[in-house]
């Protein structure tokens, strides 16, 4: 265990709002780290899953190079190789360190980037107590954005773990103290029916938002209805049974070569043993319970199975629609569960919030008048939107409050390592 993973700046130090917030979002970050052991912050199993001493470096880049560089005097960088080894993009530059070779950094060690980010905890700090007034309102700006970032790699660095824990034949528990989900039955399945018509579609009102959520626009639905719940993972291992995965008429062309490359014949984290199908998590090996959602699953899988049960996925201005009038919660990373659980009783829609981010059929695109922004902070989201799929909703490791019913979140459709998984939609 690292003790050394949480800010050592005491909360005291500024009586600021914004000091609080900065010092809350990091110290969670730290708290993440704690059960590791200094070998697991060093895996990394696949490109996309980086290992977690990079998520503590790179959150803490954001806040040295965006804020403190521009904006603090006395600042001095606490390696001049930082700024470039901790930036997302320097493999896009031709460089020699791809993302894909994170793992392979064994220096600087985790202790290093521990005191990394003691240091900028203490600058930002500083920051915050002397800026000059002038700057407030862009410092201001710029924080928010950080703080909203780390909270992306927080969930990140959950995921990451997860997949880089699950390639280990001895599938060890990040955690062995989470709750067991409850033994239940599954909630029947209701559907909710909707209008349709004229409706506004992206962010408006206070509060943050990424650039991608904007500018609000209007959009026309057809009368639609949506699953009153997440297909659960009893559901899922009928599909299965049906042949699923060995009927390439069930799957987009796309879907069935990914499939028959990859091998894929179950979700992410099963594993099939003598007494039935297993998945791993976050608290280890675990039986497959069918009152759960489904998980880990790729869009391909989320598709394939809404055409076998006669559906198909809900397009993300029939999610947004629907999830607009709902109170913003749910099983999300606060709860500390960190897996999905069984749908609660009772009528309308459950678990739009939390659980899972649930896939839509809809390609992640810019939204009508989208202008990416430009200067320093103006490359967030725009370079993203070709050939993803948007998900919607949040999941377990989503912390509260980062979450809204604009959220567009996007991965590839053969993307599997998120807490994703899928609600059936239907014609009205």
């Amino acid at each position: 265990m690292h003790a050394q993973h949480t800010p050592v700046v005491p909360a005291s130090r500024s009586g600021r709002s914004q000091a609080e917030r900065y010092l809350d979002v990091r110290r969670c970050t730290g708290a993440l780290c704690e059960p590791l052991e200094t070998e697991d912050d060093v895996s990394q199993a696949m490109p996309s899953a980086s290992p977690a001493k990079w998520h503590l470096a790179h959150t803490s880049w954001f806040f040295e190079t965006f804020l403190l560089e521009p904006f603090l005097t006395t600042h001095r960088p606490f390696h001049p190789d930082y700024r470039y080894l901790f930036n997302s993009y320097y493999e896009q530059l031709g460089e020699m360190h791809p993302r894909t070779q994170r793992g392979l950094l064994s220096r600087p060690t985790v202790a290093e980037v521990c005191r990394y980010r003691a240091r900028v905890d203490e600058q930002l700090l500083e920051l915050l107590e002397t800026a000059p007034a002038e700057h407030c309102s862009e410092i201001g700006r710029r924080l928010e954005i950080g703080l909203q970032h780390e909270q992306q790699h927080q969930e990140l660095l959950l995921t990451d773990l997860q997949y880089n824990l699950s390639v280990n034949p001895l599938r060890p528990a990040y955690r062995v103290d989470l709750p067991l989900p409850p033994d239940c039955a599954a909630e029947p399945l209701a559907w909710v029916e909707f209008a349709g018509g004229i409706t506004e579609l992206g962010h408006a009102g206070e509060g943050f938002a990424w650039d991608n959520e904007q500018p609000r626009h209007r959009v026309l639905l057809q009368p639609f209805r949506l699953a009153s719940r997440l297909v659960t993972a009893g559901e899922y291992r009928e599909f299965m049974a049906d042949g699923g995965y060995r009927r390439p008429e069930l799957w987009l062309s796309d879907g069935w070569a990914c499939l028959r490359k990859a091998g894929w014949q179950a979700p992410l984290y099963w594993e099939q043993r003598d007494d039935g199908w297993w998945r791993f998590t976050l608290m280890g090996m675990q039986p497959v319970h069918p009152a759960l959602p489904v998980s880990h699953i790729s869009y391909y899988e989320a598709d394939a199975y809404a055409r076998w049960a006669g559906r198909r996925l809900p397009v993300e201005a029939e999610w947004e629609h629907a999830a607009g009038g709902l109170p913003v919660n749910g099983n999300l990373a606060d709860s500390g569960h960190l897996q999905p659980l069984p749908a609660s009783p009772g009528a309308g829609l459950q678990q739009m919030f939390g659980d899972l981010w649930e896939w839509t059929a809809s390609p992640y695109g810019a939204y009508p008048g989208f202008c990416p922004p430009t200067g320093a902070l103006g490359e967030y989201n725009g370079k993203f939107m070709c050939n993803q799929m948007v998900l919607r909703g949040g999941s377990c490791a989503t912390p509260a409050g980062h979450i809204r019913a604009s959220y567009r979140n996007f991965f590839y459709p053969h993307d599997r390592w998120q807490f994703q998984g899928l609600r059936l939609a239907d014609n009205a």
